[in-house]
């Protein structure tokens, strides 16, 4: 047998799961649904030890023995013999949400189940698990223990907000055996010592070990199922004058219809699109850990192919195979079903920002922007107008190429538009100077505004015909545009617009740019050709040599490899099954009715062609039904209560966990892009703000572009996903089609989120070093001279008497007889509150009873207890916003 020992961070409570390993084919796994203590835990496992030896007494042969420590299960798979489990053996730790560690999968370890003894060997096994192996879990996969990945951080914490009388009902209900080990954030009862914990159901759609997990899903105590997501996941700290916020950008990856560029296009039949990616940025404090206490802010959108049946031919070998529509849908059933799951998740305005070509002289992309067209105005007919679904059209590529037109000017445009549409996600309510002097834009805020906060009520879905290229550049504007009014809502900044060249926008424009190429690497084989520089006609003139690289790169892996990596794909999802009798995958010409399900089967229930919406979604928009509290939804959550002193709830301890010896190494292991260290002018007498212009020449990453190659790499900490620079405006006039480029990886590069910088050649050392040390004229402004003038000397040779006499006459032991004396001496009026006060000694003043009571509220305010603001208090703060700024 196998045994599973799982425990939570402080190793305090235990769990233990049994695997048989004499069933050839089947799965049998035993949870006695247990907490044990540590010292429990190591009595069962030492009875185990000594019960499974060959012999009694003999100390040689073990009958237990460690084969793997791991960090979590990824789940449990079956080609055409027995089971195999998979572990998560290395992880990085690559974003902190209010406590929660976000990891990275860094290795992995596929471990199979049966004994040889009962081993039924098949000729096909080891060429299943070699495809298996080949989606790469190493790279770009994330999971938590304790936030849910698969739900935005609106859902989240709207989830924590629910009613507390409901939260009681349901808690008898969903009653849940012993101990959760790793829960999430509670809430506390009214006049109680209970805490409620409260876990979601995740979101299938973005979870891509769910097949994975299925076979063991209602055996196993839900502690030991840890959902992973693939896509991206960033973090960057900025510092605003010392106070850190964190820019976090996630990205989750549709694993329905999952799939590579060209075999992948267009909508299956249940309406899930490829190349779906749901985009969120987060913004917080990080001064204050806990959600309740902290003050958080996200915007979401999303990317996705066009919601039509439609394909390209790529046995033709073409550059760029013509698109074919595959079905006509007259009744747009195919967009109706996609559109009607964004609704749910989103609610409205669902807002499409198609930036297709309009114009070309062989119709070619303009195909997919007139059935689109067609389909969203017939699906408009019968939605209610202020819920309809929002269609704008932007040729992107034919403003690039246009010299009198500024690209990222008119997307500003459109980006302001659409925030001011959805809104965004705030967990406190505004500020009472932004009521005091509200900006207009603020005032023209859409979403939907609550007692806690704001919320974002509908979501922009950008996409060209890649929803590579174009749509990062757009997907960043529109980012842009959203940071600055979460910046403003935490009251961070005074007015909701943030300008190029700017530390704050250079690095979010880098966390950007990761995430377009990562997100380009998985879907289309290479990174970024089109960058945020490229529209901005500043890129480098050096790129266009390396922009036909990549197409070429690009071109080949498509050709070639991307049939492999989508089989790899779809027995990783559990789209195709292997079994007896049956063709083995690499044997289908085609996976077209493995993910069209209307293929193998006539649907028993058809749509309707005018209610196309789900029945109960219309009721609560703009409101996105996911996230309204009904009966449905509760079903979603498991609720259960807990005493407010239990470890597992005590966020403090399992964060920093002060009982215990830890390495720096661990505690600071999350390396991440700082804004003053990375972005920042190295003279400190500059603005330190990131909201300040810089010149090109003036940012960080500039200075050091001077240094030699070794240096560069060290210092500038880049992402082993950052793409090299990005091709020069000729470039973008020569490529028709933006999304086309290849994978070129930087050589040297160091992970900036992973790995510490470490130089060890002394010569490096002390060139760094004479860097850091600035002359004073830097950083003072003037250079001091080695000898003070003669003007200065006497004013320092006057302040030295004048201590020297002010000393003798306190002491009294000097009496002030001779006139050369008294005219060096100035009588000095004593104008201080402090009854003793010299140089040498000072007697504290006696504070009155109101001082006292001051100081009294500010320690209470410190420990938590504010005292309610008077009558007084809000006349003399309004007093003095008017004196200030009206």
């Amino acid at each position: 047998r196998y045994f599973l020992v799982g425990s939570n961070p402080a190793e305090t409570k235990y769990r233990v799961l049994k695997i048989d390993r004499t069933e050839p084919k089947d799965l049998v796994i035993i949870d006695d649904k247990h907490v044990y203590t540590q010292q429990e835990v190591r009595e069962l496992l030492g009875r185990l030890d000594l019960g499974n030896r060959t012999k009694m007494g003999q100390k040689g042969s073990s009958g237990l023995s460690r084969a793997v420590s791991a960090f979590g299960i990824v789940g449990f798979v079956r080609f055409l013999e027995g089971y195999y489990i998979v572990l998560i053996t290395k992880r990085r730790k690559m974003a902190d949400i209010g406590g929660h560690a976000i990891y990275k999968i860094e290795d992995t370890n596929m471990i199979y189940i049966p004994n040889d003894s009962v081993r039924v060997s098949h000729p096909d096994e080891a060429r299943y698990l070699r495809i298996f192996q080949n989606v790469d879990l190493s790279s770009n996969f994330y999971f938590s223990y304790s936030y849910d990945l698969s739900h935005s951080l609106q859902y989240n914490l709207t989830v924590l907000r629910m009613p507390l009388e409901t939260l009681k009902t349901e808690t008898t209900q969903t009653r849940q055996e012993s101990f959760d080990i790793f829960e999430d954030e509670g809430l506390s009862t009214q006049g109680g010592s209970g805490v409620f914990g409260i876990c979601s159901k995740p979101y299938e759609k973005y979870v891509w070990n769910a097949k994975l997990l299925e076979a063991v899903r209602t055996a196993i105590h839900r502690d030991w199922l840890l959902y992973i997501i693939h896509g991206f996941c960033g973090q960057s700290k900025l510092l605003i004058y010392g106070r850190p916020i964190y820019v976090t950008l996630i990205a989750r990856r549709s694993s329905k219809f999952a799939g590579t560029r060209f075999l992948k296009r267009g909508a299956n039949c249940e309406g899930d699109v490829a190349n779906e990616v749901e985009t969120e940025q987060i913004l917080y404090d990080a001064s204050v850990m806990s959600f309740s206490a902290g003050s958080y802010s996200s915007y979401v959108q999303v990317r996705g192919s066009v919601p039509l049946y439609w394909s390209q031919d790529i046995s033709t070998m073409m550059p760029k195979p013509p698109i074919t529509l595959d079905q006509a849908d007259p009744y747009a059933h195919v967009a109706a079903l996609h559109f009607d799951q964004m609704l749910q998740r989103f609610g409205s305005p669902i807002i499409i920002l198609n930036l297709v070509k309009e114009r070309e002289k062989r119709k070619h992309e303009r195909i997919l922007s007139e059935e689109l067209v067609a389909a969203v105005t017939y699906l408009n007919q019968f939605l209610p107008p202020e819920h309809a679904v929002i269609y704008i059209p932007w040729d992107m590529a034919k403003y690039t190429k246009s010299k009198l037109c500024n690209v990222l000017d008119r997307l500003n445009v459109i980006a302001e538009s659409v925030v001011k549409k959805t809104g965004f996600f705030v967990n406190r309510p505004d500020s009472y100077c932004s009521i005091l002097r509200p900006d207009e834009k603020w005032n023209e805020l859409g979403g939907c505004v609550v007692s806690t906060g704001r919320l974002q009520t509908g979501v922009l879905r950008t996409n060209c015909v890649d929803c590579l290229d174009r749509t990062n550049t757009a997907q960043f504007m529109v980012g842009k545009c959203a940071l600055a009014y979460q910046l403003y809502s935490l009251g961070l900044i005074d007015k909701p617009n943030l300008q190029f060249d700017t530390d704050a926008v250079r690095l979010f424009e880098e966390l950007y740019e990761d995430h377009g190429d990562t997100l380009s690497l998985q879907y289309g084989g290479s990174q970024l050709v089109h960058r945020v520089k490229t529209y901005r006609k500043i890129a480098p003139w050096t790129q266009h040599s390396k922009d036909i690289m990549q197409t070429l790169s690009r071109y080949y892996s498509n050709a070639f490899s991307d049939a492999d990596r989508q089989d790899s794909i779809n027995l990783f999802l559990g789209v195709f099954k292997p079994a007896e009798g049956k063709p083995h995958l690499w044997e289908l010409p085609t996976d077209f009715y493995l993910h069209h399900k209307n293929t193998l089967g006539l649907s028993q229930t058809r749509q309707s062609y005018t209610y196309w919406w789900t029945a109960g979604v219309l009721k609560h928009l703009p409101l996105p039904f996911d996230e309204v509290s009904c009966a449905e939804n509760r079903r979603k959550l498991t609720v259960k209560k807990f005493h407010k002193y239990e470890e597992e709830i005590d966020i403090h301890n399992e964060f920093f966990r002060p009982y215990e010896l830890s390495s720096f190494d661990e505690t600071f292991c999350l390396a991440m892009t700082n804004s003053t260290r990375d972005f920042m002018p190295k003279n400190v007498g500059i603005d330190p703000s990131p909201f300040t212009v810089r010149k090109p020449d003036e940012t960080g990453k500039s200075v050091l572009g001077n240094k030699n190659n070794r240096e560069e790499t060290v210092l500038q900490r880049k992402t082993a996903a950052s793409a090299p620079p990005p091709p020069s405006e000729e470039a973008v006039s020569s490529s028709s089609e933006d999304d086309s480029g290849t994978d070129k990886e930087d050589e040297g590069a160091v992970s900036q989120r992973s790995t510490p910088v470490k130089v060890t050649d002394t010569g490096d050392n002390t060139k760094i070093t004479e860097n850091v040390v600035q002359s004073t004229k830097d950083v003072y402004g003037v250079n001091l001279s080695d000898i003070p003038s003669e003007d200065d000397l006497a004013i320092y040779a006057r302040f030295v008497q004048l201590g020297q006499s002010q000393h003798k006459q306190d002491k009294g032991s000097q009496q002030f007889c001779s006139k050369h004396t008294l005219d060096k001496v100035i009588n000095l009026i004593p104008i201080s509150s402090f009854s003793q006060d010299n140089i040498y000694e000072v007697q504290p003043p006696r504070a009155d009873r109101k001082s006292i009571e001051i100081f009294h509220a500010h320690i209470l305010a410190g420990r938590g207890n504010m005292q309610p603001l008077g009558k007084d208090d809000f006349l003399m703060y309004r007093e003095y916003i008017r004196n200030r700024y009206m």
